[in-house]
């Protein structure tokens, strides 16, 4: 309970109620603003173990070089200005993490994952564990599936990108 939302909140550990479409998100969750660094909240980077919390530096330093190599691959194929984008997703750019566990559910035809949305941000890296299948995209009007390559990251472009 150290790291649960707080009311009025969306960072820290939980679940938030969406019941938009009468099914609820399923799964439990810990998300935080990571970059910039003044926007980490004190109660959650900062009090995890050092352990975890030395780990999830390194791999945030790791997916912050990772997406500046990726973007510069898309400014490439774009024929663009990678200062241009570099402007958007520079070192002090937005950033966040979310990690999720969806547990068994005994009920799984009144919940869904997580709901249909579109990734608001410039690009979303995703690291698929455990085998969970389920993430999908709507292509022409219909949900698809997204097969998942054993250690590999799906890359989603993001609203601010497109």
């Amino acid at each position: 309970m150290k790291y649960a939302i707080r009311s009025g909140d969306v960072e820290g550990y939980g679940n938030i109620a969406n019941t938009k479409d009468q099914k609820v998100d399923w799964g439990d969750r810990f998300y935080m603003i990571t970059n910039p660094i003044h926007r980490r909240k004190p109660y959650l980077f900062a009090e995890l173990p050092s352990s975890i919390r030395n780990t999830l530096e390194s791999y945030f330093m790791e997916l912050d070089q990772l997406a500046m190599r990726l973007l510069g691959f898309m400014v490439k194929a774009l024929k663009t200005d990678m200062r241009e984008i570099e402007e958007l997703f520079d070192t002090d750019g937005m950033q966040s993490v979310r990690m999720t566990y969806y547990p068994p559910c005994p009920q799984p035809e009144l919940v869904v994952g997580l709901s249909p949305h579109s990734d608001v941000c410039g690009i979303t890296i995703l690291n698929q564990l455990n085998g969970v299948d389920g993430l999908q995209i709507k292509k022409d009007g219909a949900w698809m599936p997204v097969n998942f390559q054993k250690d590999a990251f799906v890359v989603n472009v993001g609203d601010i990108f497109e």
